[in-house]
């Protein structure tokens, strides 16, 4: 199977496995608030429609209302894409240290060992080596090829260097959009279960008479906990998604480096024609 075959057949699974995380994050949310929190035992008298008991983390956060599950979502599916983006960019750096690696390439490709470098980039594997693997693949595959002049071949390398790290890329920034997306809509949320809560603590200074203590009470203590909810969902969030981008902008730098690499060292070798031109894959 080809590369490109390889990345859309991951690309297809990771869209189901994206398009499956949300509803499924949506009713282990619902259930752990409404079996675990919701439970009697975190309530006094037992009863989840009176206060929580004292220092009942669980009662406390239930009593939140309905914006909480929705909010609890939301940080499952940050912490589920969260998991997947560190495993995905683990496995795109490669099996050892990218640095190493690029010189260990650019020491085989002076050293004119094509199927040294190759075998370098099946034992890295990730984007790096990929990438370094379809440079070098058409390295050979243009070296003989004799309707074309150097910089017609150096040109053709570096095409295929482009369109390796174009097939590379969208795997590694997938789903960001998800982790940006729930630090911008956590904090929203957030937001909406504060004015729910109070709504409902001025409701209860509203009616006439002595205002209902409890009722006022529980209204602001809804509004509180959405916002701390909200807001801890946001940050953590951001920090993530600025986390990933820096790692992905490290990657593609790498990449970068290696197709300047394979390319300045075709020039060279084609000049002084020391490659050996019986070199195969």
């Amino acid at each position: 199977m080809s590369q490109g075959q390889t990345s859309r057949t991951n690309g297809g699974f990771k869209g189901i496995f994206a398009a499956l995380v949300i509803p499924i994050a949506f009713v282990v949310a619902y259930l752990l608030y409404t079996q675990v929190m919701g439970n009697g035992s975190h309530f006094q008298g037992g009863d989840p429609t009176k206060e929580a008991k004292e220092g009942d983390y669980l009662g406390i956060i239930y009593k939140g209302g309905v914006i909480v599950p929705i909010l609890m979502t939301c940080l499952l599916v940050l912490l589920t894409f969260v998991v997947e983006r560190l495993l995905t960019i683990s496995m795109a750096r490669g099996t050892s240290n990218m640095d190493t690696f690029l010189r260990n390439v650019k020491s085989k490709l002076a050293g004119n060992d094509i199927n040294a470098a190759i075998a370098l980039c099946d034992k890295q594997k990730g984007s790096v080596g990929n990438v370094v693997k379809e440079g070098l693949k058409k390295y050979v595959e243009v070296w003989n090829a004799p309707n074309l002049d150097k910089d017609a071949k150096q040109a053709a390398i570096s095409k295929e260097l482009e369109e390796a790290t174009t097939l590379e890329l969208p795997m590694l920034e997938r789903n960001l959009v998800i982790i940006s997306t729930v630090a911008s809509i956590a904090t929203l949320l957030g937001l909406l279960g504060t004015v729910v809560g109070m709504i409902k603590a001025f409701a209860a200074l509203s009616n006439a008479g002595a205002p209902d203590a409890s009722k006022l009470a529980a209204g602001i203590s809804e509004a509180l906990i959405n916002t701390a909810l909200g807001i801890g969902t946001s940050a953590v969030a951001i920090i993530f998604y600025n986390f990933f981008t820096s790692k992905i902008d490290a990657i593609t730098f790498r990449i970068d480096e290696a197709g300047f690499s394979v390319a300045q060292q075709f020039a060279s070798s084609y000049s002084e024609s020391k490659v050996n031109q019986t070199v195969s894959l």
